[in-house]
């Protein structure tokens, strides 16, 4: 029962706070994930969110969807999703009424100005996390090249993130099943030479 209720609490906490959509809920569930429950480590919530991306709908609900999966199975997932979006359509639903006729208040206003700096700030210490470890798995040359083409693509050519993921994956994964058919390739030519040789 703990689990189950562990995957309620994480997940209704990140979508009452994620405030600004999709993106600004990435850092809270990174936290309520890696470092408050260990569901899993910091390399397979990046291997996660990079396949998330390439799939369609709201990032935030197959992120939950994956982890509570993960946790508890298709339960785990179910619980995850709901408590991740009921709490967030609950309070939408009580307060835009309230938050519409007041849209014009400077208080309002000032919320949002305020809470902006903060997620960008999340938003930017988070990908400044997945640029170490980029680096640490591909070295600073080949990071570098990859951040910069990805930002070519996705700011300047206006491609969807998901596409270039996708064909960033399909890549990886051309390159490693080519290196893995070469080691089998010698393997099996080291093996009769050793035989010969016995």
């Amino acid at each position: 029962m703990k689990p189950y209720l562990e995957l309620a609490v994480g997940f209704a906490r990140t979508g009452v706070t994620g405030y600004g959509g999709g993106p600004s809920t990435i850092p809270l569930i990174e936290f309520e994930a890696v470092k408050k429950y260990k569901w899993m480590t910091e390399e397979e919530f990046g291997e996660t969110l990079a396949l998330a991306n390439t799939l369609p709908g709201p990032i935030a609900t197959k992120m939950a969807a994956y982890i509570g999966y993960k946790v508890k199975g298709s339960m785990g997932a179910t619980i995850a999703i709901l408590t991740h979006i009921l709490p967030s359509i609950i309070a939408m639903l009580a307060l835009l009424g309230v938050l519409y006729s007041f849209r014009q208040s400077p208080i309002v206003s000032g919320m949002v100005q305020g809470v902006t700096p903060v997620i960008g700030f999340m938003l930017a210490e988070m990908a400044y996390r997945f640029y170490q470890k980029g680096s640490q798995g591909l070295g600073l040359p080949k990071n570098l090249i990859l951040a910069a083409v990805s930002l070519i693509f996705v700011q300047f050519l206006e491609w969807h993130p998901g596409i270039l993921i996708a064909i960033v994956l399909s890549t990886a994964f051309y390159i490693a099943h080519r290196k893995e058919q070469a080691n089998k390739k010698a393997a099996e030519e080291y093996m009769p030479v050793r035989e010969k040789s016995s």
